[in-house]
Order: C-alpha cells, then structure tokens, then sequence
C-alpha cells in the first residue's frame, strides 16, 4: 500500500479520516504492516501484507488479530485494544496501557 492512498481511505463505520501507522515498509517505502486508526470512532484497522483490512466490526475476529497486534506492541506507543477500538485506561488520564 503507498501511503498516497491513505487520502482515499475513510473509516468504514462513520467515513471520518485515517491516521496510518506505518510498522513497516518495503524498499519502495509501500507500508508492509501499520495500522490505520479512526480518530472519532478509536477503531482501528490492521495492514497486512500491504493490504488495509477494512472489514465492519461483525466479520472480524478480534481474537484473530490479537497475536498481531502483540507483535506490534512496541510500535504502537502502549496503545491497549478491545474489540477493534483503541481503549484508554482511566487510572493515568490520555495514556494507553499495554495489550
């Protein structure tokens, strides 16, 4: 995926903006793996082999992607997830917790 595309792509859930972070890229700098995130809703949508998965809430399994996203962890500053949204922890205010 070129990062190009990311001003094409909404959220499937309410079509606001995607914020893409890249975990890795090939050596034409396509996003291998990252994750796109929804700023108004907190869902995120995981790139896989250069391919956004953008797939509604209902045929996902979050349990399929929890592996992956422990992979990620380090790259994605201690965000915590639960159900395809990212999720705050109210004990330290902004910051995410780890998965």
């Amino acid at each position: 995926m070129t990062t190009k595309i990311i001003d094409k792509l909404c959220c499937p859930f309410d079509k606001n903006d995607l914020a893409l972070q890249i975990i890795s890229q090939d050596i034409h700098n396509n996003v291998k793996e990252g994750i796109l995130t929804c700023n108004q809703c907190n869902r995120y949508y995981p790139v896989v082999s250069g391919i956004p998965i953008m797939n509604p809430d209902e045929y996902r399994e979050f349990k399929l992607e929890i592996p992956m996203l422990e992979k990620w962890q380090e790259y994605l500053s201690n965000k915590s997830f639960d159900n395809f949204r990212i999720t705050s922890n109210p004990d330290t205010g902004n910051a995410l917790p780890e998965a």
